[in-house]
């Protein structure tokens, strides 16, 4: 299993405009590839229809190659949808990768069953599939219910944490060494991996 973050890092809202139409593009990718995407996680950016950061998982005999054409900096070339005087046009996203078989998770995870809430009908309440996972040296959480199978969905809860895990190692290293600089404050704005012009998100 492989996790890509899609993040607008520090940026604006057109920023988080590209990184919904990433998304997109993403699932379509994925699709036409026959690579199992499932969207973990999302945070809303403060337009309506765009994302200030997206996690999903890929599987497949051809996970890692799409996940090696988006993995980088992606350009977004394109008139701001809201700022029309603005002169700026280049925006940036930065999408992390994350090989989530090479991580073991050292230290007891307490699992929960729950039931499932959000959108999908009636059917979504009908069995406790939904799983909360504590680790509990760490204490960190996370909730995941986008499985219809419990065993599924705790699978999917080890990979968050280990993420996490992750993350707070990184966030420990900048840290010691004064730098700050997490995935989310270092996309690169230069050598993008891959580049989209227009409304359409046309790759150029």
């Amino acid at each position: 299993m492989i996790l890509l973050q899609l993040s607008s890092a520090q940026g604006p809202d057109e920023c988080c405009l590209a990184v919904k139409k990433a998304l997109d593009a993403l699932i379509h990718e994925a699709q036409a590839q026959q690579v199992a995407l499932t969207l973990l996680e999302t945070e809303e950016g403060a337009r309506t229809g765009t994302l200030r950061s997206a996690l999903v998982s890929l599987e497949g005999d051809n996970a890692w190659a799409l996940s090696a054409r988006w993995h980088g900096t992606v350009q977004w070339i394109c008139a701001s949808p809201w700022r029309p005087h603005h002169g700026r046009k280049n925006w940036y996203l930065g999408i992390g990768r994350f090989a989530a078989e090479e991580q073991d998770v050292s230290g007891e995870i307490r699992f929960e069953t729950l039931r499932s809430s959000g959108p999908g009908g009636q059917h979504v309440n009908k069995t406790d599939s939904a799983v909360r996972a504590t680790h509990l040296a760490s204490g960190i959480s996370v909730k995941v219910q986008s499985e219809r199978s419990q065993h599924a969905n705790k699978r999917l809860a080890k990979v968050l944490i280990a993420w996490r895990l992750e993350q707070l190692r990184q966030e420990s290293y900048a840290a010691s060494k004064a730098e700050r600089r997490m995935f989310h404050h270092q996309i690169e704005r230069g050598n993008p991996v891959r580049t989209f012009t227009g409304m359409a998100f046309r790759e150029r």
